[in-house]
């Protein structure tokens, strides 16, 4: 059936990706992605008063910068023109205490966008966190019914799991819509990240400084100092699935987005090490005071759901992931 012309008309206006966040680690990958799909018609929002933060944007193609705090201004004069919304930018530091941040920025922001792209039809993809898991003792699994039972170990993953929680409870929403659970992500354009940035990129730095590598001490018994794991996956393979979320516009709902296998700490030195070609020295020391009972000693995806949709390409596994990352990036301070 052929469409309408008010229709065509509406198709063709709609041509602007907005990518929230995008001048932080994640956000600003996707941008790379999706030039490199040839898709230049980006805006990109964000706090840009961080000038540490601009090599991670400068260098890509996009349309506009739109300050994070005059965006819900600016898109009333743009909705119609809006294909898609990529919403990653969140308050992500897992030590701040003060919850009204996250109620501003991880929950508030979160909803006037949501509310947003249902008003107008704009499809939204956003991130959520595996912090939302807690010490994972209810499981990993991406089910919708998990999500009210969650307990999370610090604000930043409540304000993740409220928000999953609130967007389950509507029932107006965007034509499309996908929530993703991102578990420990690694790689490039995360230089600015400080505290917060992944332990391969402290690791190289600490081998660069002192031939060593420093990791956690175990403080449970049923852990070996090193041995605790995580699903790391690395960032151009959770790009790649975002872009392909972004293609797929079906089956819409919160997905979990790691690798599916968990590994341990001790193979990520390792890993570091070897992409340096050197030998592993590893020190062990004591988990920081104020994060020690809300460390989480084992997070692995349950990925059986983002396969149900027909995503399969291969994720890079650890050892492959970290040298890229460190003889691609990390050695000559290269952005993605």
């Amino acid at each position: 059936m052929a469409l309408s012309s008010q229709r065509q008309v509406q198709l063709k206006l709609k041509y602007m990706i907005i990518v929230t966040g995008a001048a932080g680690f994640i956000g600003s990958c996707l941008v790379s992605k999706l030039n490199n799909k040839g898709i230049r018609d980006i805006v990109i929002v964000d706090d840009f008063s961080r000038g540490d933060k601009a090599n991670n944007y400068n260098s890509k193609a996009f349309l506009e910068k739109v300050e994070r705090s005059r965006f819900f201004e600016w898109i009333k004069s743009h909705s119609k023109e809006t294909e898609f919304i990529f919403h990653i930018g969140a308050r992500t530091d897992t030590t701040e205490s003060d919850m009204s941040v996250f109620e501003e920025l991880n929950l508030g922001y979160s909803r006037k966008i949501w509310n947003l792209c249902s008003e107008n039809g704009i499809p939204l993809i956003y991130a959520s966190s595996a912090a939302t898991y807690g010490d994972g003792f209810l499981g990993y699994e991406d089910t919708n019914d998990l999500i009210p039972r969650l307990q999370p170990l610090n604000p930043y993953g409540i304000s993740k799991n409220e928000f999953d929680k609130w967007v389950l409870q509507q029932n107006v929403r965007p034509p499309v819509w996908f929530g993703l659970k991102f578990f420990n992500v690694y790689g490039p354009n995360e230089y600015h990240k400080g505290r917060m940035a992944s332990v391969i990129f402290h690791a190289f730095n600490q081998i660069n400084a002192s031939g060593k590598v420093r990791l956690f001490r175990s403080h449970r018994p049923d852990y070996q100092d090193g041995k605790q794991l995580r699903d790391f996956i690395y960032v151009k393979d959770a790009v790649d699935v975002i872009y392909f979320l972004y293609e797929h516009r079906r089956d819409p709902g919160i997905y979990n987005l790691g690798t599916g296998k968990a590994r341990t700490f001790h193979d990520l030195a390792c890993a570091v090490f070897h992409a340096l070609n050197m030998e592993p020295v590893i020190e062990f020391i004591d988990t920081p005071a104020d994060i020690r009972d809300k460390y989480q000693y084992f997070t692995e995806a349950r990925m059986d759901k983002l396969l149900h949709t027909g995503y399969s390409r291969p994720f890079h596994d650890l050892e492959d992931g970290i040298t890229e990352y460190v003889q691609a990036y990390l050695q000559s301070h290269r952005y993605y």
